[in-house]
């Protein structure tokens, strides 16, 4: 939908209250795209209300995975949090932006680095493909299979990592190592867990979209439990939690709320 034919909050019926949406596993499947029903969903949706998305990737795999028809992913949105809102947009233009590199400086990020290599090196998993660690504006992201393993490589390491908790131990030995950095650890989806400063997790959106006066601001999460990505914003008092287990969950809920 083109800005120029977005009604303005004030015009929507419900337009006092925000849905927040993460992406992976709750609008779409991980790191695939989503499916024409919930786009077309969302764009009824946003008729009635105001709706963002929030989540850890760059906007250029979110984009990847909501622009199915190659639109601009920012006009389809009122907000649009990458990075969990270290790179935001607000009805197609762009907000400030931080950067985590600038936060923690050179040198201490390159002794992570090195260590979280030398932790991966040493690892016997069943499989190891390649980037272990992507570097993103607002975090890293440390995947102990590396992101590059295939979707049924993906979904065989979750369930070994079920078992045998190789994120959250690594995650343990981080916060040894590094107990002065003022970090946050927090697994997400299948294969990767994301570090990046404390209070930069999703709830760093929040103050953007309190601005507007929101009567309401909900979000919807597949990852709520305790150390989960999205456990720090579905249990902040300022939003209405809707814990989900898939899309289908999602749309489900919505058409409940908005009688769609």
């Amino acid at each position: 939908m083109s800005p120029a034919a977005v009604k303005p909050f004030s015009e929507r019926p419900k337009g006092d209250i925000c849905l927040l949406f993460d992406v992976d596993g709750t609008i779409t499947p991980n790191r695939r795209q989503a499916s024409q029903e919930m786009l077309d969903l969302l764009k009824q949706v946003r008729e009635i209300a105001v709706i963002g998305f929030v989540g850890g990737s760059d906007l250029a795999k979110q984009t990847e995975q909501l622009a199915i028809h190659g639109q601009n992913v920012t006009d389809d949105f009122d907000f649009c949090f990458s990075e969990n809102g270290l790179t935001a947009f607000r009805l197609g233009q762009q907000l400030a932006s931080q950067s985590f590199i600038g936060w923690l400086g050179e040198e201490k990020y390159k002794k992570l680095v090195k260590f979280v290599l030398h932790y991966i090196a040493d690892l016997d998993i069943p499989v190891k493909r390649g980037t272990f660690i992507e570097f993103r504006n607002g975090m890293v992201n440390i995947s102990p299979i590396g992101r590059n393993a295939s979707i049924k490589e993906r979904d065989e390491f979750e369930k070994y990592d079920k078992v045998h908790q190789i994120r959250a131990k690594l995650i343990e030995e981080l916060k040894k190592e590094f107990p002065d950095y003022g970090l946050t650890y927090s697994i997400g989806g299948q294969i990767s867990f994301d570090v990046f400063p404390i209070g930069w997790s999703k709830t760093y959106c929040l103050p953007e979209v309190e601005k507007e006066n929101f009567k309401e601001i909900h979000f919807f999460g597949d990852n709520t439990q305790k150390g989960g990505n999205d456990n720090e914003i579905y249990e902040d008092p300022r939003t209405i939690g809707h814990a989900v287990k898939s899309p289908a969950d999602t749309m489900a809920i919505l058409r409940e709320m908005f009688k769609l």
